[in-house]
């Protein structure tokens, strides 16, 4: 690799006729060892035989650390890049895949030169897929299997080299040799060659059977549940990692940890010694030279459709199901989860009893379940608060196996929001989408009004029922099983600080807030004060009890509407609040007009209608919400100023509070 030096300490390296600029050769990436960006380019280059065969025809995520990878006291800040930087050299291949927002280039590192220039850009760890890539540039079948087994706490390694142990026995049973490497981080990954007959869903649930198969034999050894309340003192048997959507940190790759340990292939009798460890890059190196554990998978003549049957499937089902709580929920009762609701509150409520903030959407809330199907790429379907299934309307969130979540079974919690061209969700175009059920509809306008399904909560996760968990346990395996889904499907960021979630929020003239405890459990359809709701704006849902007929411009149609709320201390159980005239399209009127019309009566249903709004007033039976947002109440308590916001189709008006 000659060199010459070039301007401001840069040196001008040439690499198998490749010119490169590699630049602060002396900066300390692991402060705890002292080891410089120089020496993991060094590492990159020696290691480069044994490394560029395993990424080979593989995408290849990178995990950028630029500041370095900190201390174990203070871990630098890292993040993963999958689009290829545009400062890439034009010379590195390079390979699209489909994102539902568009497609992405992902680098393929086929020799020396570009493993140089990754660790120029401080990409020390380098992830790749299960599979690679076709002649024909679609990614292929799966051509290995990869059990990552993660030690909770209080876990050594080697406990998760006696899981290790076990997994190797059923797969030789299989018909295959799992080859050993231990992770570089905190376990060790198994891996098996797969003949390329089979699907990354038909490699995932068999990855899936036989974790629950060894924690159905080991329960105080293994967990196959991702929930890391339940990983205490056992081995995390993690199968997901076999989605197509996800990747593997490469074996041979460094590790952002803060001693420069290395994914390193191990043999088997290593695993048996008490004392195994993680290896660091100046360890590996020597090994690789004298040939010891090399990272390579064989498909032999027994592995070929080794991975048809699942292990013992129907024992293992018997007896985690046998396992499960006496009071969770079974997989095919979602309608137990009902959302949990949030108090409303002012600021000071909120800083008391909040410990983070998330945005108050703007939308409409849905509890959505996911399920795999090792034939297909999955199914999902979301439920209204009411219960209404609301799958179809939303084809973008839930079609075509979005929102290929990377586990078998979940049930979430989110809000549907539609977003202006100013990017702020819009409650009044999000009702163009609420109410329609042809397909014809549905199809238009998912390209005039497209959706997203904002997460926040996780209920229920591959058999296990986490209500129960605090929420900050739920909210880490949400962001877990999302990582993948479609670009519809997103888990928004949230705010440590109270105040600066109401600041920022109040700047960018959003709704408002939710704060809650990161210790609470999720309390189902009940409202608890762990969530506290702070509205920038006064809003105000309300029953439609009556209209009164449009004049001018609006004759023919609706000129304003009569509302009320309930209230237990009227004779009628409802109290007239005012009237409603501005914030109405032509659209939601001429809905309103068709939605009422079948439902007049000749009598109010409601207390309190002043002479003057009663006098032209027709009236209709109380069956539908809507929303208004208004300036005040009045002492008589009459909405001052307010303004249709739009329908509530997923309230009731028993639902209705002030």
């Amino acid at each position: 690799m000659p060199g010459e030096q070039g301007e401001k300490g840069a040196q001008m390296v040439r690499i198998d006729g490749r010119r490169l600029r590699l630049t602060n050769l002396d900066k300390v990436v692991y402060p705890d060892t002292g080891t410089t960006k120089g020496e993991v380019i060094d590492y990159y280059v020696r290691i480069a035989p044994a490394l560029l065969p395993v990424l080979a025809e593989r995408p290849v995520t990178r995990k950028r650390w630029v500041e370095g990878v900190g201390s174990a006291s203070h871990p630098g800040e890292a993040f993963f890049a999958k689009q290829l930087e545009r400062g890439a050299p034009g010379w590195m291949p390079r390979m699209p895949i489909a994102h539902s927002s568009g497609a992405k280039e992902y680098p393929l590192v086929d020799e020396v030169a570009a493993l140089v220039w990754l660790a120029q850009v401080a990409a020390i760890e380098l992830h790749v897929p299960q599979w690679r890539f076709a002649s024909d540039g679609a990614p292929a079948a799966p051509d290995r299997l990869v059990l990552d087994l993660d030690p909770g706490d209080g876990v050594d390694l080697a406990q998760c080299a006696e899981v290790a142990r076990i997994a190797r026995g059923i797969l030789t049973a299989m018909g295959m040799d799992p080859v050993p490497v231990t992770s570089g981080s905190k376990g060790i990954h198994l891996y098996c060659a797969l003949d390329g007959r089979h699907t990354s869903a038909q490699a995932s649930s068999v990855a899936h059977e036989l974790a629950r198969v060894i924690e159905a034999d080991h329960p105080d050894l293994v967990t196959s549940t991702m929930a890391r309340a339940q990983r205490t003192g056992k081995v995390f048997l993690d199968w997901s990692q076999n989605n197509g959507a996800k990747t593997t940190v490469a074996p041979y790759s460094l590790r952002g940890r803060p001693q420069p340990w290395v994914a390193a292939p191990r043999t088997w009798a290593e695993l048996d010694d008490p004392g195994l460890r993680q290896l660091a890059f100046d360890e590996v190196l020597p090994r690789v030279e004298a040939g010891i554990a090399p990272f390579s998978l064989d498909v032999s003549d027994e592995t070929r459709g080794a991975v048809a049957p699942a292990p013992r499937p129907s024992r293992a089902r018997e007896r985690i199901r046998a396992s499960a709580p006496a009071d969770a929920p079974s997989p095919a009762d979602e309608h137990a989860y009902s959302p949990m609701l949030a108090e409303s509150g002012t600021a000071a409520t909120a800083r008391t009893r909040g410990g983070w903030a998330e945005i108050k959407w703007d939308g409409i809330r849905a509890i959505g379940t996911w399920r795999r199907d090792p034939e297909t790429e999955g199914s999902f379907r979301l439920r209204a608060r009411s219960g209404t299934d609301i799958t179809l309307r939303y084809p973008e969130l839930t079609a075509d196996g979005a929102p290929r979540f990377t586990v078998s079974e979940a049930i979430v919690d989110g809000e549907i929001v539609a977003m202006d061209a100013t990017g702020r969700p819009s409650f009044s175009l999000l009702q163009a989408r609420m109410h329609l059920t042809r397909a014809r509809e549905i199809e238009r306008e998912v390209v005039r009004v497209p959706v997203r399904y904002h997460l926040f909560d996780l209920l229920r996760l591959d058999g296990h029922d986490l209500t129960g968990l605090p929420l900050r346990d739920r909210r880490e395996l949400l962001e877990r099983i999302a990582e993948g889904a479609v670009d519809a499907v997103v888990v928004p960021p949230r705010f440590d600080d109270v105040d600066a979630a109401i600041e920022t929020t109040k700047r960018l003239g959003l709704e408002g807030i939710v704060a809650k405890n990161p210790d609470s459990p999720y309390r189902a359809g009940r409202r608890s004060p762990d969530w506290i709701k702070v509205k920038h704006t006064l809003m105000q849902e309300v029953v439609i009890v009556g209209l009164r007929p449009g004049k001018g411009d609006r004759a023919g149609t609706i000129g304003s509407l009569l509302l009320a709320v309930p209230d237990t201390e009227a004779p009628s159980g409802l109290r007239y609040v005012g009237r409603v005239g501005t914030g109405f399209g032509d659209r939601a009127l001429r809905d309103l007009s068709a939605l009422l019309e079948p439902l007049r009566i000749a009598s109010p249903t409601v207390d309190g209608v002043p002479d003057a709004d009663a006098r032209d007033a027709l009236w209709v039976r109380p069956e539908h919400v809507g929303e208004v947002e208004f300036a005040e109440w009045t002492p008589g308590r009459i909405l001052r100023h307010a303004r249709w916001r739009g329908r509530r189709p997923d309230k009731s008006p028993g639902e209705v509070t002030v």
